[in-house]
C-alpha cells in the first residue's frame, strides 16, 4: 500500500525488520523446545537466543542487505537469513533450523504477522463503534426521513440509522475475533508434514509460546481455506464501510444536505469553484474498500496447492496480506474519525421530511381509514388519489399539501375527524419503538 493510505503501526507489522525478528524467535523457541525434550542441549538453545537476540537488537539497514545479498545468490530468502543468522550465532548454529522446512518459518511466521494485524483491527473497530454509539445516542429522537430506491418512504430516527450501523459493525467484530482464531495456527511439522524429523511436541511448545495453535495436518504448509476465511471477513468489513460512507455521500449531496463531513479550516474543495465542500473522505473510503475486496479472489484461488504443497500462493500473499490489512486500517481509522466529527442538520431533515407536501404519511392515513370501517382496497385507493394529486401539483399554482386534498375529498369527510387525520401524520409516533430497538442493539 503506498504511504499516503498506510498508518505507521500497521506497517511496522510488514516492516522486513518485524518478518525477521519473528523468523528468529520461532527458530529460537523450535530450539528451546528441542532442548526441553532433550533432543539438543540445553546450553546450545541458551546460546541461540542470548546470541541472536544481541544480533536482532542492531539489526539494522546493513543486516538487511546483507540477507538480500545472500538471497541474490541462494535465490531462496530463508536459506539467505539463515546464513546471515549462522554469522551471527556461530558454531551453535548447526543446531538451528534442525529437522525443519522453509514452510515451517514462512507459515507460522505469516499467522504471527495476520494476529497482530489482526489485534491492531479490532482496535480500530472499537473505534468504529464507539464514535457510532456516541452519535447514534446523541440523535437517537432526531427525526429524518426513511428512503426506499432513493425516494422519500416513512420517517425514521437518525440515530436509529446509525445504530443500524453499529450493530453491523458490532457483528463484523465478531467475524473478525473469529477469522483471528481460525488464522492463528503454527506449523513446525517438517517436509511435507510428517514429523519425520522432528518432535511433534516441539510444534506445541512453539505454538504455545506463540499464542497460537498447532494445525492439525500441515502438509508442509498450514491449508489455504483458513487465509481465504480470513480474507472474505476483511473484504465484508470493507464492504459495511462502503455502505456507511455512501449514505453520507447521498446525505452531503446539495438537494438533500442532512448531512456532511466535517470541513477544516483552511480546506479547499476544488481548485476552479471556491464554494465547493466535497464528500472527499467518504469518497476515498469507497475507494479502499474496493481494494480490500480484491484480495478475496486471489485468496481463494489460493487453496488449490498442487499436492502436499507449491508457491503460488507465495507471491499473492506477499501483496495481499500487507496491502489488505493495511488498507482497512487506514479505512476504519479514517471512518471513526468520520463519524465522530460528522456534521448532521436535523433542520433539513424536518424540512425534507415535509418536502413532498406530507405524502410520507400516506401509510398511516391508510390505516386510520381502514380502522374507520373501509376496506383496506379502498382505503388505499383514496389515499393513493390523493397523495399522487399532492406529489404531480405540488410545484404549480393548483398545488395543495396531503393534508387539504384529504381534507377535501369527500370520501374521508365523515369517517375520520381532523383530529385523526392530524395525530397519523405526525412524525414523531414513528419513534415509538425505540427504546426496545435501542436496547437489542446496545444492551
Amino acid at each position: 500500500m503506498v504511504p499516503r493510505y498506510t498508518r505507521p503501526a500497521m506497517a511496522a507489522i510488514w516492516s522486513l525488520e518485524n518478518r525477521y525478528r519473528i523468523w528468529f524467535h520461532i527458530e529460537a523457541l523450535a530450539c528451546e523446545g528441542m532442548a526441553e525434550y532433550g533432543l539438543i542441549p540445553k546450553e546450545v538453545a541458551h546460546a541461540v537466543r542470548e546470541k541472536g537476540e544481541r544480533a536482532m537488537a542492531t539489526f539494522s539497514e546493513t543486516d538487511i542487505n546483507r540477507i538480500n545479498d545472500i538471497e541474490a545468490e541462494t535465490r531462496h530468502d530463508v536459506i539467505a537469513f539463515l546464513t546471515w543468522l549462522a554469522e551471527k550465532i556461530g558454531p551453535e548454529s548447526r543446531f538451528v533450523h534442525l529437522g525443519m522446512t522453509s514452510s515451517d518459518i514462512l507459515d507460522t511466521s505469516l499467522s504471527v504477522q495476520l494476529v497482530q494485524a489482526t489485534d491492531l483491527l479490532l482496535q480500530d473497530l472499537d473505534g468504529v463503534l464507539e464514535a457510532l454509539k456516541k452519535r447514534a445516542f446523541e440523535h437517537k429522537e432526531t427525526l429524518t426521513i426513511g428512503r426506499s430506491h432513493g425516494i422519500h418512504a416513512e420517517p425514521t430516527s437518525f440515530g436509529l440509522k446509525l445504530a443500524g450501523h453499529y450493530a453491523e459493525f458490532a457483528r463484523n467484530r465478531q467475524r473478525l475475533v473469529a477469522a483471528r482464531q481460525e488464522i492463528a495456527t503454527c506449523a513446525i511439522s517438517g517436509a511435507v508434514g510428517t514429523y519425520a524429523h522432528l518432535d511433534p511436541r516441539v510444534e506445541i511448545y512453539v505454538a504455545e509460546r506463540l499464542g497460537l495453535k498447532p494445525e492439525m495436518v500441515s502438509t508442509q504448509v498450514i491449508p489455504r481455506d483458513r487465509h481465504a476465511a480470513f480474507f472474505c471477513t476483511l473484504a465484508v468489513i470493507a464492504s459495511s464501510i462502503e455502505r456507511l460512507a455512501t449514505e453520507v455521500r447521498h446525505l452531503q449531496r446539495s438537494e438533500v444536505r442532512e448531512v456532511e463531513e466535517f470541513f477544516h479550516p483552511g480546506q479547499k474543495g476544488s481548485s476552479a469553484m471556491p464554494h465547493k465542500r466535497n464528500p472527499v473522505l467518504t469518497e476515498n473510503l469507497t475507494g479502499l474498500a474496493r481494494l480490500v475486496r480484491s484480495s478475496v479472489i486471489p485468496a481463494l484461488e489460493n487453496v488449490a496447492l498442487w499436492h502436499e504443497r507449491d508457491i503460488s500462493h507465495s507471491s499473492v500473499e506477499r501483496n495481499i496480506c500487507p496491502d489488505a490489512t493495511i488498507g482497512l486500517d487506514f479505512a476504519l481509522v479514517r471512518l471513526s474519525g468520520l463519524i465522530d466529527r460528522l456534521v448532521i442538520y436535523p433542520k433539513q431533515m424536518a424540512a425534507n421530511i415535509e418536502k413532498l407536501g406530507g405524502v410520507v404519511h400516506s401509510g398511516e392515513v391508510l390505516l386510520a381509514l381502514v380502522n374507520a370501517g373501509l376496506s383496506r382496497e379502498e382505503a388505499y385507493r383514496i389515499v393513493q388519489r390523493n397523495a399522487m394529486e399532492t406529489w404531480t401539483k405540488l410545484e404549480t399554482s393548483e398545488g395543495r399539501s396531503f393534508r387539504e386534498n384529504l381534507l377535501a375529498d369527500p370520501d374521508i369527510a365523515g369517517r375520520i375527524t381532523e383530529e385523526m387525520l392530524e395525530a397519523a401524520m405526525d412524525s414523531r409516533q414513528y419513534l415509538k419503538a425505540l427504546d426496545i430497538q435501542y436496547e437489542r442493539i446496545f444492551g
